[in-house]
């Protein structure tokens, strides 16, 4: 990204910034018409990422040229006709009212600037997938088989990319949930940085684990969790903290590697961890038509598994390795944490304000407001008009990549609904699974981890969402005998999860990358890591689909005999790659408790109390050898 300096960096700034106290704004004080709304929003952040992302490396890095003042211009275009023209937009009849040359061509430069903003901003990946969805309405007919279509004419593949608000495209609801509410946890979440709660954060987090063996590794996973209730983003918060929690691993024995993928787990989890779990789950309330708090709770279980499973992965490495805490030079002491302590007032007004049922966009608006007064009762924290307009402009920024990938996103699943390929990939993937939910779900899992490679979380999660949940309904309604209303959210947080970790998982992981980069390893073995420490991702997936009592359905007991399989069974497969539980151990144990740890997480053919039994009796016998060799140690 270009850093942009003198008149037009501060006009930049102040556009961006502009935009997003709007959005802020709206979000407490009520939202204008939705096809106006959504022209507006990328009619200001779309111009932006012509001037902010150049269009080659050997373009100009301090300012943009004049083809990139071109681009800008001629994606403002298309936007700001709708913005005029909403009304009519609103009212005219999809597929039946003409679409003429004017609007053809208003789309045709609409798609156009959103590719190439997407492939300058967010991935090359996801605009050449948006190029083949339209590549495939237009060709498909001549397919034979199931991927066979009928003909469209370049009015019609135009129209449910661009004009079609009710359904998909640019202007659909994937764009209007990104423009409302989505919009201003995002600046709510930069207000959160602005404050200073990243320092709370990170302070925190090294004075609850920085005692302890592999201090750095645990204060990098506890602060990366927090952080990402602010962020969202795996990558930026790979950035953000791995700056500090990297080179104190490498500092206290660490290997680069490893330490990169301490780092890129803990950041990924962070858009699993309530109450903000990233962009991806307020897509899925739009989807799923289920209230954002009834998703954050059916999470929350499964995002303290995650980290618990990647704390307990850091501690078995640091014991076997014989690592040392950090250095108490380098640990804050609870006054200067206490501090900052207010700062977690307005993420409790968010909470309270969710859990009661308040709308997603009014439950931000008043906790940023609430940011910024609480801010001011302390001389640190305290935020100047100049603060807030950066808060401002760094959630614009923010915003603008995502604004064009979920536009992205909305012509990929308009085409994919309107050639029905949904069905078709669909029917192939279940003709594939032969019946069998397990096999269904590892083909579907396989298949977002693919999807992962080349584009970001949230349109991943999108468009597995469409092909992948009727599936898991249908397959797993007739197998387990839930009723579809029952399975829907398990089938989208089973697809959101994978979509989560697909970006710490190889070949192409971008979060393991930029962790790679900091430490100075080889991206691959990077990645490699960071899956073995996130693998509660993979045991959680399954577990919404196979333990809905992990979503906090059912009774107390059944619950808690649920998380209690989950907790033995991530501690057993963490010992047993980490040759260590309370001593070093040798290949046959670590091979019973791998086996044990496996069969309690996706021993789904056993009854629970049965999972149960094997995995503590996997930790027991090793456990009770290692004690008794102890005191025959000790004795001798």
């Amino acid at each position: 990204m270009r850093t942009l300096k003198g008149w037009l960096g501060i006009a930049v700034t102040a556009w961006l910034a502009a935009a997003a106290g709007m959005h802020l704004y709206w979000g407490g004080f009520g939202f204008p018409e939705p096809v106006w709304m959504r022209g507006f929003h990328l009619a200001v952040f779309v111009p932006p990422l012509f001037l902010l992302y150049p269009a080659r490396a050997s373009s100009p890095s301090d300012r943009p040229s004049l083809v990139d003042w071109l681009w800008a211009a001629a994606a403002t275009t298309p936007h700001i006709w709708v913005m005029i023209q909403a009304g009519a937009v609103a009212d005219r009849m999809e597929y039946v009212d003409p679409f003429g040359p004017v609007l053809m061509m208003l789309a045709v430069l609409a798609i156009v600037t959103l590719l190439e903003a997407t492939r300058r901003a967010v991935e090359p990946g996801l605009a050449w997938m948006v190029i083949l969805s339209l590549a495939y309405m237009q060709f498909g007919h001549l397919l034979p088989g199931v991927l066979n279509t009928r003909v469209f004419t370049p009015a019609e593949i135009l129209e449910s990319a661009w004009l079609v608000p009710t359904a998909g495209g640019v202007y659909g609801p994937l764009t209007g949930i990104v423009a409302t509410t989505i919009a201003v946890f995002i600046i709510f979440g930069s207000f959160m940085q602005a404050s200073g709660t990243g320092r709370l954060f990170s302070n925190f987090g090294a004075a609850v684990a920085g005692r302890y063996s592999g201090g750095p590794a645990k204060v990098a996973v506890i602060t990366s969790g927090l952080f990402g209730t602010m962020s969202g983003s795996s990558v930026s918060n790979v950035i953000t903290t791995g700056a500090m929690t990297i080179p104190l691993m490498k500092r206290v024995g660490y290997r680069a590697s490893v330490a990169g993928g301490i780092e890129a787990a803990a950041s990924v989890g962070g858009a699993l961890m309530p109450p903000v779990m990233g962009a991806a789950a307020f897509v899925m309330a739009e989807m799923t038509n289920i209230p954002y708090a009834a998703i954050v709770k059916a999470a929350a279980i499964g995002a303290v598994l995650y980290y618990f499973a990647i704390l307990a992965a850091v501690h078995f490495e640091a014991k076997r390795a014989g690592m040392q805490p950090m250095a108490l030079a380098d640990i804050p002491v609870w006054r200067e944490v206490a501090r900052d302590a207010h700062l977690v007032v307005p993420i409790f007004v968010l909470v309270y304000l969710m859990t009661e049922r308040w709308s997603g966009n009014f439950a931000a608006f008043i906790s940023t407001v609430a940011m910024v007064a609480v801010a001011m009762l302390r001389r640190n924290t305290r935020m100047g008009w100049r603060d807030v307009v950066r808060a401002l402009a760094n959630a614009g920024h923010t915003m603008a990549p995502l604004a064009v990938s979920i536009a992205g996103s909305g012509i990929v699943v308009a085409a994919l609904t309107s050639t029905g390929m949904v069905v078709a990939f669909g029917g192939i993937i279940k003709e594939l699974a032969g019946g069998s939910l397990p096999w269904l779900l590892v083909l579907l899992c396989i298949t977002v981890l693919i999807l992962g490679m080349g584009i970001p979380t949230t349109p991943s999660y999108i468009i597995a969402a469409a092909i992948g949940v009727p599936q898991i309904i249908e397959v797993g309604s007739r197998v387990l005998g839930y009723s579809p209303a029952e399975l829907m959210l398990p089938a989208h947080l089973f697809l959101f999860y994978f979509a989560v970790i697909a970006d710490a998982t190889p070949p192409v992981a971008a979060a393991a990358f930029a962790a790679a980069a900091i430490a100075g390893a080889g991206p691959t073995i990077t990645s490699i890591h960071a899956t073995r420490f996130g693998i509660a991702g993979f045991t959680v997936g399954f577990a919404f689909i196979y333990d809905p009592e992990i979503m906090l359905r059912g009774a107390l007991p059944d619950i808690l005999t649920v998380v209690a399989i989950q907790v033995a069974a991530l501690t057993a497969v963490t010992a047993a790659y980490a040759g260590y539980l309370m001593a070093p151990m040798g290949l046959a144990p670590r091979l019973l408790l791998g086996i044990a740890g496996l069969l309690g997480a996706f021993g789904y053919f056993l009854a629970d109390g049965a999972r149960l039994a094997v995995v503590l009796a996997g930790l027991a016998v090793p456990a009770l050898w290692q004690v008794l060799a102890q005191r025959r140690l000790a004795t001798g």
